[in-house]
């Protein structure tokens, strides 16, 4: 669900601005989601990996779509359309999404692989570290205070989102030390 909320959002900053309301339907889904994994964990009698770490997971991964959703209503309401900044960070997120989404395969599967893959989403969210600075720079350039107060703000939604990644990485690699 995840992986589908960052599709729409990668669609959305590259100017398809009725992604913008599937990633908010996307976002409601990945809450039901959440819930159904909260109520397993409830039922479980045992889980692989402990239920806090688990719902620490389902959590984190929520809140990327959370986050997300928020972003984009931001956006709307600063009438700021995403920028080519924003846009290189949408994809890097949807990168790293993708990262976490084969880290929890890896803890299904082989902890190597999930430590290799939650080490790749760690490193996409210092690439938009990079993009963030850069369009920040470029900010230095722009007149309109207006206009550099929204572009600032939409930049440092993304980056929130990015820091959810590391949690969420960090989140993982926690889980296969304490089950080593």
């Amino acid at each position: 669900v995840t992986i589908r909320g960052m599709d729409a959002l990668v669609e959305w900053a590259h100017g398809d601005e009725s992604a913008a309301a599937r990633v908010r339907e996307i976002e409601h889904e990945a809450d039901v989601c959440k819930r159904d994994l909260q109520l397993a964990l409830v039922s479980a009698f045992t889980t692989p990996y402990d239920a806090e770490d688990l719902y620490s997971l389902g959590r984190g991964i929520d809140w990327i779509l959370n986050l997300s959703k928020d972003a984009v209503r931001e956006s709307e309401v600063m009438a700021c359309a995403p920028d080519a900044h924003v846009a290189e960070m949408a994809v890097l997120l949807r990168e790293g999404v993708g990262h976490i989404d084969d880290a929890v395969a890896g803890l299904q599967e082989r902890e190597a692989d999930a430590t290799t893959s939650a080490d790749a989403a760690l490193k996409t969210e210092r690439n938009i570290e990079r993009v963030y600075r850069k369009a920040m720079a470029e900010l230095l350039e722009v007149d309109d205070l207006r206009e550099v107060t929204a572009r600032r703000e939409l930049c440092r939604r993304f980056s929130r989102i990015a820091d959810q990644l590391t949690e969420i990485a960090e989140g993982g690699w926690y889980a296969v030390i304490k089950e080593s």
